[in-house]
């Protein structure tokens, strides 16, 4: 049960872990007060958030919906949070799945050129609350229809319907270890990683109205158009 994942835990993530029925949103349920590593979880959002003021639903008890409080140094690039969060999925996706996984920039989760998840990443007050959001057990006809990206989930990809609680106790595990790498050396103590599992690059992209080919991600976490250094963005794909 998603409700209690304590026993499974591997670090101190996740220590408090506070789980809700349902909330509008996990991102508000972590306080400053709150240790680093502290985990907020519901089984249904009625007003989750992806980047840029877009929804992300789910139907009751069908994903992880879950937000993680970070407390990085002053001086660490924070913006790169979500390519270390995106590492931890997408590694967390490859071993339910046996099947690889990207990262497309900033902060999705790709598998068969479908999102599987999402990441939010917001500052306030000295910290960072780290949103994430994986699709587990939705069906087709459950997932949304609109989305900008078409949308999986790991039921949709390999039919198995699945408990949660592991894939969050691992996904937990593997956040720690990455963001405590990053913690210490910046993104290039993880880069290798996530510049493997590169979504966009070679492919025709749109950001911020500049059109080009996605040349992979630099040693800043920015993605490279046509050689110039994108910071922030919101990407569209051509075919």
């Amino acid at each position: 049960m998603i409700a209690d994942i304590e026993p499974l835990l591997r670090g101190r993530f996740g220590r408090p872990y506070r789980y809700v029925e349902e909330t509008e949103s996990t991102q508000a349920l972590l306080v400053s007060d709150d240790p680093e590593g502290a985990v907020a979880v519901a089984d249904h959002q009625t007003a989750g958030r992806g980047r840029l003021g877009r929804r992300w639903t789910a139907p009751p008890g069908t994903a992880i919906q879950a937000s993680v409080l970070l407390r990085p140094a002053a001086g660490l690039a924070i913006q790169q949070l979500s390519l270390v969060t995106g590492l931890a999925v997408a590694e967390t996706v490859e071993l339910a799945l046996d099947l690889s996984a990207q990262i497309k920039w900033p902060n999705d989760v790709m598998v068969n050129r479908r999102k599987i998840a999402g990441i939010l990443a917001e500052a306030r007050d000295g910290l960072v609350v780290v949103g994430i959001g994986l699709n587990v057990n939705q069906t087709r006809e459950q997932l949304p229809a609109d989305a900008s990206l078409p949308a999986a989930s790991l039921r949709t990809v390999d039919g198995v319907e699945r408990d949660r609680a592991p894939l969050l106790a691992d996904l937990l595990d593997r956040l720690e270890r990455h963001y405590d790498a990053w913690a210490a050396g910046g993104l290039d103590a993880v880069f290798d990683g996530i510049g493997s599992r590169d979504f966009l690059r070679g492919r025709r992209v749109s950001v911020n109205g500049r059109d080009g080919v996605a040349g992979g991600l630099d040693r800043e976490g920015r993605l490279l158009v046509d050689g110039h250094a994108v910071t922030s963005g919101d990407v569209l794909l051509f075919g």
